[in-house]
């Protein structure tokens, strides 16, 4: 396995917010965390950063990166977006794919996520929807082994999740692993090979999408009755 926990923990004074998970992605596959708000998702995704701190184990290659920081970490291939893009407006889009990538190059992380047309443009000018792939590509930029995605869905109309589930499967067509943490439904079900369902920051369900969509714990905790 590519990218994978033992028994990580996050605590936060007297909270526990990541409680004892174990969870993982391979590489060329899509996985998604998903949970209630408050369920531990985005600090699980900090906890894999880097950016917190945490007892337990992270492993890349079944080489612990505990010790490494979070520049470390994304060098060594685990690389992360974050819920708001924050993209450098007085540069245009090849200009903030240019800053990421350092001197590596970007037509790989263009081609793959079909920006190239956006390359001009001032990140002003970009949809909600374009400034997300934007900020997806400059993720991509950093050639990562495993992406980290905290909400790349949240403010999408459901024409640009769609297109943003076609991109990601190109990603994970590419070798690189994908762990997805989003609300949409649509798009997590409808895209990820695997799904992680925590809830209280543990893990409660694991497996293809169509068994946790019918798990009655899952449907109980967080999806809910079927309309």
């Amino acid at each position: 396995m590519l990218l994978r926990t033992e028994e990580l923990t996050v605590r936060y004074g007297g909270v526990t917010a990541v409680n004892a998970l174990c969870v993982d992605v391979d590489g060329g596959e899509v996985v998604g965390l998903i949970g209630p708000n408050g369920a531990g998702k985005t600090t699980c995704i900090d906890a894999l950063g880097g950016f917190v701190s945490y007892r337990g184990r992270v492993l890349l290659d079944d080489a612990s990166v505990d010790s490494l920081a979070p520049h470390r970490r994304a060098r060594a291939g685990i690389v992360r977006t974050f819920q708001q893009v924050e993209l450098f407006d007085d540069l245009d889009v090849r200009g903030n794919l240019l800053v990421a990538a350092g001197d590596a190059p970007i037509d790989d992380a263009v081609a793959m996520l079909e920006i190239g047309h956006l390359l001009d443009r001032s990140t002003t000018e970009l949809s909600e929807g374009e400034r997300k792939l934007v900020g997806l590509a400059r993720a991509l930029a950093r050639r990562p082994r495993v992406l980290l995605l905290d909400e790349p869905a949240a403010g999408l109309d459901t024409d640009e999740s769609v297109a943003l589930g076609e991109r990601l499967r190109a990603v994970a067509g590419a070798g690189i692993g994908v762990l997805l943490v989003d609300h949409d439904m649509g798009l997590v079900l409808g895209v990820c090979d695997r799904v992680h369902v925590i809830e209280s920051g543990a893990l409660l369900a694991s497996g293809a999408p169509e068994a946790v969509r019918a798990d009655p714990r899952v449907v109980a905790a967080y999806l809910g009755a079927p309309a």
